[in-house]
């Protein structure tokens, strides 16, 4: 989509470039009557009175954008956004590039911050999370022509750049572990089910506990605290109790060796427990957590690079000028303490 200009509204009102460029920075020269039928032309082009002068500087914005549709909360207790963003800085850095950060409340509300971005010419290219199955986002940035790379699975990318590591190869990984401990009802208590890694988890998990003979169960949640202790209260109380859980996240994980403790329950003679992200919280505790361990900093290096050299080529999305996908390393097991064979 072509970014409009001064001389397009200046078109469209019939007045002079001139008259435009008073009406839009609120100095005199044209009738107030006037005045209104610039601003509702500029306003309806979706044009921003600054990109003018970014446009006549000549100079691309060398600002990134990152929207991150959760609650401003999540940066102060959710290790993964603090180490990518750790190493989206780092790789800026290098090149004198600024990231600009915006905690959004949800997806309609994302898309509006890129096409104000876009319009007026704030930054240079955005990296897209938590993308799910149907993304709007994907669209609207396709239509933009904003550079952008998906931090996610290229199968719901939509064509965009991504950069993503399998999470199927650590499920299987996870499971195949549990299963040779000895342990036959496993439970996993997911993040957001509409989210397109998510799901990845979700199908592989059930097809590999399938596979293996093992009782499985997904419990999705919304990554935090007070949902993951919910979620494992439930499971436990439960009949049939899982002897392993897998946590779509450390944080939820540290939830659920507080509940099983609550409960007297003995991790992990009488409870396993998988974090998936490990961080240093996770080394910590008594008994140190079982995680799925992966360089988070370094997949913020990587997303960085991917979308500097989609801004390098001066693409915007098409699939003839955009950089190619990066698979970047999977997570791997680590095995702590938190895991053992069940209690017979």
């Amino acid at each position: 989509m072509k970014r409009p200009t001064i001389a397009d509204i200046a078109k469209e009102a019939g007045v002079s470039k001139g008259a435009v460029s008073y009406a839009l920075n609120g100095q005199p020269g044209v009738s107030p009557q006037t005045r209104q039928r610039i601003l509702a032309i500029a306003d309806r082009l979706g044009f921003r009175a600054n990109s003018a002068a970014r446009a006549l500087a000549g100079a691309p914005a060398k600002v990134v954008g990152l929207a991150l549709p959760r609650p401003p909360a999540t940066l102060g207790v959710e290790p993964f956004f603090m180490e990518l963003i750790s190493g989206l800085e780092a790789e800026l850095s290098t090149r004198s590039y600024a990231l600009l950060l915006q905690m959004v409340a949800h997806q309609d509300e994302e898309i509006g911050f890129y096409r104000r971005w876009w319009s007026e010419s704030r930054v240079g290219g955005v990296l897209v999370c938590d993308l799910r199955v149907h993304d709007a986002r994907v669209s609207a940035l396709r239509e933009l022509g904003l550079p952008a790379v998906v931090i996610g699975p290229p199968s719901a990318a939509g064509g965009l750049a991504s950069i993503w590591s399998d999470d199927g190869v650590s499920m299987v990984e996870a499971v195949e572990y549990l299963a040779a401990l000895g342990h036959r009802r496993i439970a996993r208590i997911s993040g957001i089910s509409e989210l397109a890694h998510t799901a990845i988890r979700t199908e592989v998990f059930t097809g590999v506990c399938a596979r293996l003979g093992v009782s499985a169960v997904t419990v999705p949640t919304d990554y935090s605290a007070e949902h993951g202790a919910e979620a494992t209260r439930r499971l436990l109380f439960a009949d049939d109790r899982p002897t392993a859980l897998i946590y779509d996240n450390d944080i939820m994980a540290i939830a659920g060796l507080t509940v099983a403790q609550e409960l007297n329950l003995s991790v992990p003679a009488d409870l396993s427990i998988v974090a998936w992200d490990d961080s240093p919280i996770c080394h910590l505790l008594h008994p140190p957590l079982t995680a799925l361990t992966r360089d988070i900093g370094a997949y913020g290096v990587h997303a960085a690079r991917l979308l500097l050299a989609a801004m390098d080529s001066g693409s915007g999305n098409g699939p003839d000028d955009r950089p190619g996908d990066v698979h970047d390393e999977p997570a791997h097991l680590t095995p702590r303490g938190s895991t053992a064979p069940p209690s017979r």
